[in-house]
Formats: C-alpha cells, structure tokens, sequence
C-alpha cells in the first residue's frame, strides 16, 4: 500500500495552515489549508477537511478534499470522499459512491 516510512500524523481536531513538506508517508485527518508535499503518500481519511493543492508519489483520498492534486504513481478517491479541483496522474481509481466535482489530466511518464 505505501512505500516508506510514516513521516507524519496530524490527526481529527488539528488544524494547520501553511505548507507542509514530508519526506515520508503522512497521513492527515485534520484540516489544512495551503500546500502539502511529499515524495511518498499522501492518506487523506474520512475525517479531513483539505483545502490545499497536494503534491505527491501517491495519493489517497476518503475525506474532503478542494485543491490541486498531482501524482507521480495514483490518485485512489474511496467513498464516502468529496473531491473538488484538478487531478493530474497517470493512473486514477474513483470509487463508487464518491462525490467528485472537477476535471482529471492524465499522463504517461514512459
């Protein structure tokens, strides 16, 4: 499922606002606004509220996101997930029963 190691955890009733840079795994299901980067995967739970352009390897979404996304690897969107903004991967899995509002740019690497 992940790569490397759990450089982060910001868990339910954290906020934080500005950029966040992991080098590493981070899993968030608080609420951020701004810009997240990691070099590795990005989780994303039922609880979060993003508000945020995330860049990363991988990106797993359940919670609330509103931003710019893009992935080296995969988007994963899992219900019950809300997605608004722009996907740019090379490979996308959406779930059934997953409210998305946006537009996805795919690419090949090769």
């Amino acid at each position: 499922m992940t790569q490397g190691t759990m450089a982060a955890i910001i868990e339910d009733g954290c906020k934080l606002e500005g950029n966040i840079t992991l080098n590493g795994v981070g899993r968030i299901a608080g609420i951020v606004n701004g810009t997240i980067y990691s070099n590795d995967t990005v989780i994303i739970s039922e609880a979060a509220v993003i508000n945020a352009d995330i860049i990363a390897d991988v990106i797993m979404i359940s919670g609330i996101v509103k931003g710019d996304i893009k992935a080296t690897s995969r988007v994963e969107i899992i219900k019950p997930a809300r997605f608004e903004g722009t996907i740019t991967t090379p490979s996308l899995i959406v779930e059934d029963g997953v409210i998305f509002h946006g537009t996805t740019k795919m690419h090949d690497d090769k």
